[in-house]
């Protein structure tokens, strides 16, 4: 869905920094984006327009997925919902645990948000190993809305975190593919 340019522009923006935040990881820094508020206007249209049509709500992941999801929402004039860790959302919210390389992690979201039958985009900035976004999908689904979309700056097919969509029957994109 991305041009050819776009991604271009994307790979040449984005910064590996090696070994970061430990040693064997080649960490992918997005901020140098938030410096071209061209370059950003061009993600933020090609994210919106896979979602156009398609959703009534944008969900972001803490934090990063707030970065482009709050802008997509904006762009697609549809609510944005915030998915946060545990201990930042007051009363009342659901939440959802997930497994994590050592040990276990929570995320939460406000009740009420989200309306049974709602067709949801779900956004963070990197797609790995699957696991936040997929506990973000049953969160989602806890509350009687449909999961129908993720999208995503980076997917790094290596870590295969699209296998831990595929129960959500939803579409996946990500714009760079590493």
């Amino acid at each position: 869905m991305a041009s050819h340019t776009l991604i271009e522009k994307l790979e040449k923006t984005i910064e590996n920094i090696p070994d970061f935040p430990i040693e064997g990881i080649q960490f992918k820094d997005i901020t140098p984006i938030f410096l071209d508020p061209k370059l950003y206007e061009e993600v933020i249209e090609d994210l919106a327009n896979f979602s156009r049509g398609k959703v009534d709500v944008v969900c972001g992941i803490e934090s990063r997925g707030y970065l482009f999801g709050i802008a997509i929402a904006v762009a697609l004039e549809v609510p944005f919902v915030l998915i946060r860790k545990k201990g930042k959302l007051p009363p009342p919210f659901v939440s959802e645990k997930y497994a994590l390389e050592y040990g276990t992690a929570e995320i939460e979201m406000k009740t009420g948000q989200l309306k049974p039958g709602q067709r949801v985009l779900i956004h963070d900035d990197l797609l790995a190993t699957g696991g936040t976004t997929e506990a973000a999908a049953k969160l989602v689904e806890k509350q009687g809305a449909i999961a129908s979309q993720f999208s995503f700056l980076i997917g790094l097919k290596d870590l295969h975190g699209e296998k831990k969509l595929e129960q959500f029957n939803a579409e996946v994109y990500s714009i760079l593919n590493y």
